[in-house]
């Protein structure tokens, strides 16, 4: 080896540190660019999107035969509601066999051609991965109560008679709200955190989770690109049961969630499936605090990608919400992510009522702006947007009369609860008009004709009778429809990474109407103004006629007479780039 002199060493050394400064240098925020992070997820409810074959129930064909309308919304991702094997005691979140489809949404060859015509099509493909419980059906479940020495037994949480009834457990769903039902067979009760026919399985056996993470894998194979795990943050338990105080149920994620060697579990899970495939994960709920978020989601832990929590959309009340609060709530959120982790952001799901009647106004002269406003909060907020379908219209909850035409089977067994300990059962019925889930599963509403366009059949649950002034096809004619204004929000977030990865700063903080934020990111700046409110609303923001609405969801954008504060109509959203 040549031996360099002082002279040659020095100049050697500073060539050396001017090469590296001269090296373009990535952007911080580049580094740890992701898909999923960029990805706009798109729900759909299988059951309720489009029917194909006149059983008045929708499948996976027609789901097919409108992936060029999903296509067209400019989403990245779906999400699909669970597909697999069920008798649908919960709508499919009560599988009875993870490796096969349900025969009301078709078969497997239905699935892969829907999967191949997504990826066509540059959209990702997201599973419900329901490993909390399985049906009661299911071949684990019914080996496991054959008798106490089955191999299956400690596939589920069981307590034997001998030694007492187990200390009191809250159900979700059950009739008596008793998460302990008692099974003859062999003389023991088993835990269901949610119905009857939902046991919870018992995350703490090593055979029973490797099953899991083979079944995910086989889904994986198949090509699928990311996983969303229901009710996941109860799976880990304290098999010892010990007696909560009274009266806990009052706040049961306090004591359900979060418990246990969860995160041993997820970092298994990551090890076994997600760091094997380019795929994403995000959990449903996200613990009770931002230590527990931020444990599931910082990306040195190798669990989770993204936090997925209810503290946002669990605001909404029939008497309805303080927009003080529910901005106080996101920019908690935003604030404690700035630097670490990823959220998701939503407004709506499969188990909640329409957004528009929740947090906007549906009536018909604001459904319409209330709606876009929504949309546009969703679109512009720092986190993933998840966006439920029908949404995208602007439609709005059904507000059944009678219990009999209601389908969830927690809203019938709490109907139950309350008549037979002496309930008032109108408070409960106007009660559901609002937040009842079944509000946002009604039949998407394609047209004018006949059940929306939904079915040729009778729909498993009534249309909404608006639908013949509220569906795509009406809206598909209407530049100015919510349907066309969600596309330019997709577009506008999809072409400035600002709104992905950007600061974000909360403006005019204390207005009880105006929610204004600016996203900022490499010398690109948005502000964004919203009125949550039915009447004119000022905010005080800084803007000038200069300034360049890029997206407002009235006719025009809001006059500018005061470089210190503007007039926003009802319901009025502009961004502003700057």
């Amino acid at each position: 080896m040549k031996i360099l002199s002082s002279t040659s060493r020095i100049i050697f050394s500073l060539t050396l540190l001017l090469a590296v400064a001269c090296e373009p240098k990535k952007e911080k925020a580049a580094d740890d660019h992701r898909w999923w992070k960029e990805a706009i997820v798109y729900q759909v409810y299988p059951r309720s999107f489009k029917d194909s074959d006149g059983d008045g129930i929708g499948d996976l064909k027609g789901i097919i035969s409108k992936l060029d309308y999903i296509k067209s919304l400019g989403v990245t991702a779906v999400w699909l509601n669970p597909i697999y094997s069920s008798p649908n005691d919960d709508n499919g979140y009560d599988i009875s066999d993870y490796r096969n489809i349900m025969k009301d949404f078709g078969t497997m060859e239905d699935f892969d051609a829907l999967v191949k015509g997504m990826h066509e099509r540059g959209i990702k493909v997201i599973m419900d991965v329901v490993v909390n419980h399985s049906s009661d059906e299911h071949e684990w479940f019914k080996q496991s109560r054959s008798s106490r020495t089955n191999p299956y037994r400690n596939y589920y949480h069981w307590w034997n008679a001998d030694k007492g009834k187990p200390a009191y457990r809250y159900s979700l769903f059950d009739v008596n709200h008793d998460a302990w039902k008692y099974d003859s067979i062999s003389d023991a009760y088993y835990l269901h955190y949610f119905s009857r026919k939902q046991p919870d399985l018992n995350w703490e056996n090593p055979k029973l989770r490797q099953e899991i993470y083979d079944m995910m894998k086989f889904w994986a194979e198949k090509g699928i690109d990311g996983y969303r795990l229901d009710a996941f943050q109860f799976a880990a338990k304290d098999t010892l049961f010990p007696e909560f105080p009274k009266e806990f149920e009052k706040d049961f994620v306090k004591y359900y969630a979060m418990q246990g060697n969860l995160h041993g579990y997820l970092q298994e899970m990551n090890k076994e499936v997600f760091s094997k495939y380019d795929v994403m994960s995000v959990a449903e709920g996200a613990g009770k605090t931002f230590e527990d978020a931020h444990n599931l989601v910082d990306a040195d832990r190798s669990e989770l990608n993204m936090a997925y929590a209810f503290d946002g959309v669990d605001i909404a009340k029939p008497e309805g919400y303080s927009l003080l609060k529910f901005k106080n709530t996101f920019s908690k959120w935003d604030s404690a992510f700035a630097a670490k982790g990823w959220i998701s952001i939503f407004l709506a799901n499969h188990d909640q009522a329409r957004m528009v009647t929740r947090f906007g106004n549906d009536k018909p002269e604001f459904r319409d702006a209330s709606s876009k406003m929504l949309s546009t909060f969703i679109m512009t907020m720092r986190g993933t947007p998840y966006y439920y379908n029908g949404d995208e219209l602007g439609m709005t909850n059904i507000r059944f009369d009678k219990i009999e035409d209601y389908r969830d089977v927690p809203t019938h067994n709490e109907y139950l609860y309350q008549k037979k300990n002496g309930g008032d059962l109108n408070k409960l019925l106007e009660r559901l008009k609002f937040d009842c889930r079944d509000n946002g599963r009604t039949p998407f509403q394609w047209d004018r004709t006949a059940n929306a366009g939904f079915t040729t059949g009778t729909a498993w649950i009534k249309v909404n009778p608006n639908y013949t002034t509220i569906n795509e096809a009406a809206q598909e004619k209407d530049a100015n429809s919510c349907l066309n204004y969600f596309r330019k929000l997709t577009e506008l977030r999809k072409n400035n990474v600002a709104l992905v990865y950007g600061k974000y700063t909360l403006l005019d903080k204390g207005n009880e109407k105006i929610y204004a934020y600016t996203r900022e990111d490499n010398g690109e700046k948005f502000l964004i103004v919203l009125n949550f409110s039915d009447s004119n609303a000022n905010a005080a923001v800084s803007v000038d006629a200069n300034t360049k609405a890029v997206l407002f969801n009235y006719n025009e954008a809001p006059v500018i007479a005061n470089k210190d504060s503007i007039t926003l109509r009802p319901y009025e959203a502009v961004v502003y780039k700057f």
